[in-house]
């Protein structure tokens, strides 16, 4: 093994983040290695991926799935472990340096716990994690010395535009969204939406449900809460702005008036590359912005009657506990309804705002509290279609 070569486990290696971050280690000059890929079910390509990469180990989390699935393509060289108590062996094994928490949903929370209490340096797609046990996390991160990095666009870009001042110097953080395919549309065009519409993101190449959750803006109401916690920021000290463009990915604005922006292509890569390099900058694969051109960088303030769903978020992101839970729960239940044909497009923020009011708010719940409620308000979900 190469001098300084970085071990990598890409958990959720399959989906848009996994894919995109096997591209930036495959250009990485033997730097980065990815000893360890997992798929919920998405075999095929999980067996094609190990083919190219060859990895240690490869992890099929869904059990079932994984013992009807012919195995005999897989590299003789590489171990299959099934089940998802084997994402949390591989997060913890000694071989692996740094974690690629990309398994979307809460089905990717215990492996990234697990991470984090191994004092993994821990890449973070997974921004549930932080929006359903952001303090839990927090916590343990500092007991273990874990390094939690970011790889949404977003956050990636305030943890970098912070290493302009001291943490005490910041005065708010300033989340940017696209506004999704209906930033134009009025209030009643949006009972029209169709799924087709709601899929077709006008800039990013994304999965279903994080798609869907653009289209709501409740992936933003997500990253407010998530913000909260990686950032240790109230809620009244983060903002969002509505940009079309996605280049300016966020922004921080300092206690002297300063405000300190990060600006690339909206492309993944960069972000990914950023945590998996860590803490050095290096060529990169994803494309740049061309400076002999004319642009034109626009910035509204949100619609909150247009997109509830951020008001959910900062309501979460202020009263913490089991509110964030919640709303991630709900959403994804809720999502996965109107995927389904059970619900309709602008039914999915009243759902989750529903639940979150029903709910019996717990200030300090514990990893098992957690998943208890989690469960709870995805059943309550299924009863409030049929109310």
């Amino acid at each position: 093994m190469p001098d300084g070569q970085t071990n990598i486990a890409v958990l959720g290696a399959t989906g848009s983040i996994g894919t995109s971050a096997l591209e930036v280690i495959a250009a990485s000059e033997g730097r980065l290695r990815a000893v360890a890929l997992s798929a919920h079910s998405q075999f095929d390509r999980l067996v094609q991926q190990a083919r190219e990469v060859r990895p240690r180990w490869v992890i099929a989390s869904d059990a079932a799935a994984a013992g009807n699935y012919d195995w005999k393509r897989l590299p003789a060289e590489t171990e299959l472990l099934v089940g998802p108590e084997a994402l949390e062996t591989i997060a913890r094994r000694e071989e692996v340096d740094t974690v690629l928490a990309a398994i979307v949903g809460s089905a990717g929370l215990r492996s990234t716990w697990a991470a984090v209490e191994a004092a993994k340096n821990v890449a973070l797609a997974n921004k549930e994690t932080l929006v359903m046990a952001g303090p839990l996390v927090r916590e343990l991160a500092d007991q273990t010395g874990a390094t939690l990095l970011p790889v949404d666009s977003e956050h990636s870009a305030i943890f970098q535009a912070m290493k302009s001042g001291a943490r005490s110097e910041v005065e708010r953080v300033i989340l940017t969204a696209s506004g999704g395919p209906f930033r134009t549309w009025d209030t009643a065009s949006l009972t029209q939406v169709t799924l087709d519409e709601a899929l077709a993101h006008p800039t990013w190449d994304m999965g279903p449900k994080i798609t869907i959750d653009s289209a709501t803006l409740m992936n933003k109401a997500l990253e407010i809460i998530e913000a909260r916690w990686l950032f240790d920021l109230p809620a009244e000290r983060i903002s969002v702005m509505i940009h079309p463009q996605s280049i300016v990915h966020s922004m921080v604005e300092f206690v002297d008036g300063s405000t300190i922006a990060q600006l690339s292509p909206p492309d993944m890569k960069l972000p990914i590359q950023y945590a998996l390099e860590y803490p050095h900058r290096r060529a990169a694969i994803s494309p740049r912005l061309d400076w002999s051109k004319r642009m034109t960088l626009e910035f509204d303030p949100p619609d909150l009657e247009q997109f509830p769903a951020l008001a959910l978020g900062f309501r979460a992101a202020r009263e913490g506990g089991s509110a964030g839970v919640v709303v991630n729960a709900a959403n994804e239940a809720a999502v996965g309804m109107f995927l389904g044909g059970e619900l309709h497009f602008t039914e999915i923020v009243p759902a989750c705002a529903s639940i979150l009011e029903a709910h019996d708010f717990e200030p300090s719940p514990s990893l098992d509290q957690l998943e208890k409620i989690d469960r709870w308000a995805r059943q309550e979900v299924e009863k409030w279609i049929c109310v």
